[in-house]
């Protein structure tokens, strides 16, 4: 199929573009490198620069004809949607509407959509299921479920099928080393941890160690990158397959809290990180644990490299190799 892989520049999109090559798709990238890469981007995938916030960008790029789109490309920061729910609104919610609207008119009745465990906000039961109340706590969490909803009405209206794939924490790089360029202003913990074991930040702010969980941090399901690029494939598999839109859970089913994956670093690295407790941050729960059976059941989704060991790694691999931050890719 010809995929148009929107955001495809960013550190998840780079890990799907390669993945869909791979599976022999022909891909071309869509995207306004704010915080995309061409460094990571293989020879083998077009690029279109543009912006979807402007429905003249989108609609151009969708006039190649596509087959099928994947859909990355939102602001992604907790706490910065808090503060800032404006710029999420136009780029997350006015920009999916770009994306819809040009595929509408273009005849690509194909999207999968990254989307993310917070839309569930603080679970009411875990492991969460598909069916669990979504209750975001954060105006990001928000944007996602109601970009969510938009996609159903457009699978009603006009026949376009979606995979909305909720990612828990992504994190690790790819394997095999083919992509290096570090994110820009990262706002996970595994980056920011990966600065502080490198020298660049001084030291690693853990917001609370009053939550709920084994040991006051917050508790967390970490899937590999190279992981959800699969989901990916096999979503969009699915979709031509079955002619059906889903919407899936994608973890490990693992959990992981703050305090334990900044010491399984510190071990893997073995560097000191200075870590500091400080407050609470809005919008985040204190536990986010999923089951994935479902993505199992319907896309033969299994991850195979979401341990905490491999997570740390392949990520640590990549950093040592620069040593200032200005030399990051």
């Amino acid at each position: 199929m010809k995929v148009l892989i929107i955001g495809g520049a960013g550190y998840i999109g780079s890990h799907v573009t390669k993945a869909m090559a791979l599976a022999g798709h022909e891909v071309t990238v869509f995207d306004n490198l704010s915080s995309g890469l061409l460094v990571n981007l293989l020879p083998a995938a077009a690029f279109i620069a543009g912006d979807i916030r402007h429905a003249d960008d989108i609609s151009a790029a969708f006039s190649r004809g596509f087959d099928a789109c994947v859909h990355l490309a939102a602001f992604k920061a907790v706490g910065e949607s808090m503060v800032e729910p404006e710029k999420y609104s136009v780029n997350n919610l006015s920009g999916t509407i770009n994306i819809l609207n040009a595929a509408s008119a273009s005849g690509c009745r194909k999207i999968v959509f990254s989307s993310s465990a917070a839309v569930f906000g603080s679970p009411e039961y875990v492991p969460i299921d598909e069916d669990h109340p979504k209750n975001p706590e954060s105006y990001y969490g928000f944007t996602k479920l109601e970009i969510e909803r938009i996609l159903a009405w457009y699978d009603s209206i006009r026949g376009i099928k979606f995979a909305a794939l909720r990612y828990f924490n992504a994190a690790g790089y790819d394997p095999s080393g083919d992509i290096v360029g570090l994110e820009r202003n990262p706002q996970n913990l595994l980056p920011i941890v990966m600065e502080v074991a490198m020298g660049w930040r001084k030291e690693l702010q853990i917001f609370g160690n009053d939550y709920d969980t084994r040991d006051g941090t917050c508790l967390r399901d970490y899937v590999h990158v190279s992981d959800l690029a699969d989901a990916h494939v096999n979503a969009l598999a699915y979709l031509e397959r079955e002619g059906k839109s889903l919407a899936v859970n994608l973890g490990s089913e693992k959990g992981v809290t703050v305090t334990e994956m900044v010491e399984a670093a510190r071990r893997v690295t073995g560097r000191d990180i200075p870590a500091r407790y400080t407050g609470r941050r809005a919008g985040d729960a204190s536990s986010l644990i999923p089951t994935s059976a479902l993505a199992r059941s319907l896309i033969g989704w299994n991850p195979r490299l979401s341990d905490v060991d491999t997570l740390i790694k392949s990520t640590w691999d990549v950093y040592r190799t620069y040593r200032t931050p200005t030399e990051r890719a």
